[in-house]
């Protein structure tokens, strides 16, 4: 049977009818990092350390252009993510056996 559902209450809540976050809600609250509570003063070192955005890199690695032939550079990006170590590994094992003078 195809009988129509009574309508059952929404459980979605609109965010204009949240409670305002006060000073004072922030003054009672509980810092936590993880499942610890923490101090305030542990919580905002934490979260100075806490950077966005991309990590920074080890340092050993530099940005640079090269130009390549389109095949290799389509054979490359072919094989997935990655593709620009395995040419750094290509070009190293290049190096080990035409060590340059």
């Amino acid at each position: 049977m195809t009988a129509k559902k009574a309508n059952t209450p929404s459980s979605w809540v609109d965010p204009d009818d949240a409670p305002e976050l006060t000073d004072e809600f922030f003054k009672n609250a509980t810092m936590t990092i993880g499942d610890r509570v923490v101090s305030k003063d542990e919580y905002r070192e934490a979260v100075k350390k806490t950077l966005r955005g991309r990590p920074a890199g080890t340092g050993a690695k530099s940005t640079t252009t090269i130009r390549l032939d389109n095949d290799i550079l389509t054979l490359f990006k072919s094989t997935g993510r990655g593709w620009q170590t395995r040419v750094n590994n290509a070009l190293r094992e290049w190096l080990k056996e035409h060590k340059p003078a």
